[in-house]
């Protein structure tokens, strides 16, 4: 309930702004400065004028009255209305900002410039797509370039479950697969006397990874030129005009998708699946 300066023990008090600004002054306070809309008003009294810019919001007039015949007026319900407009603005302000404007524009941007990395770096032949260039596919064929082992589930190179097999280097479950996979590539490769590469025994991370290094094409090359019949130089050349860089020549390190090697492969006509 608002309390009359009498009621509060307060002889005199003037104040130098209107209530319905942001906040007023008590002159008789050391000037300290009140805000009608977060403090319980003790000895404020409203004008006429102010009464009637407020009176549409008032839910509650007292029967008493301060010297000069205005009313006393309780401001919580007043302040809380006037807080509610400026706090609706601003949030459907900011909505349409964040949630339209935005991702508006930034798709516009992407699609003008950006087009083929922001519809997924897909890779089509005959104007149907039939990979990513960002995610790996497995391939166990013999005419085929293998690319990374993946422990994504339920099948390898799962873009809805990426992850790793989470084994530590000295797990015994991860060094029998490591193991196993080395004797395999061995058996496919009876050529190949050196170190096999790290890659094609190793999931990375995230089960999803395209690439392979020159290292590791070129330790399958033998393979590939037996099983298509074709010059080993051949397979050779379209490894290296596969081969990407690293970008801005400085980062990362050189890389052959596995995707579109093979797809080069088959666009030779030889071979089998």
């Amino acid at each position: 309930m608002f309390v009359m300066p009498a009621q509060a023990g307060i002889q005199s008090a003037e104040f130098a702004k209107d209530p319905l600004d942001s906040g007023f002054r008590r002159n008789d306070d050391e000037n300290a400065e009140v805000s009608c809309q977060t403090k319980n008003v003790t000895g404020y009294m409203p004008t006429a004028k102010s009464m009637k810019r407020l009176q549409p919001y008032t839910q509650r007039i007292t029967a008493e009255t301060a010297p000069g015949g205005a009313p006393a007026v309780l401001f919580k319900e007043i302040a809380m209305l006037q807080h509610l407009r400026p706090a609706l603005t601003l949030f459907a302000l900011l909505t349409l900002v964040t949630g339209v404007a935005y991702p508006l524009a930034t798709t516009a941007v992407a699609q003008l410039v950006f087009r083929h990395q922001a519809n997924g770096s897909l890779i089509e032949r005959g104007g149907k797509p039939v990979g990513s260039a960002l995610i790996g596919q497995a391939f166990s064929g013999t005419p085929y370039f293998w690319g990374r082992p993946s422990a994504t589930a339920p099948v390898p190179y799962n873009a809805g479950a990426s992850g790793g097999s989470n084994l530590g280097p000295t797990n015994p479950a991860l060094l029998a697969a490591i193991e196993e996979r080395v004797n395999a590539l061995r058996a496919a490769h009876p050529e190949q006397t050196g170190p096999v590469p790290t890659e094609l025994v190793t999931a990375s991370a995230s089960g999803l990874d395209p690439h392979i290094s020159p290292a590791a094409a070129e330790y399958q090359v033998w393979r590939i030129a037996r099983a298509r019949n074709l010059p080993v130089a051949q397979v050779r050349g379209l490894v290296a005009a596969h081969t990407e860089g690293r970008q801005l020549g400085i980062l990362g390190e050189a890389r052959v998708n596995v995707l579109e090697l093979n797809l080069a492969l088959d666009a030779l006509g030889k071979g089998g699946a």
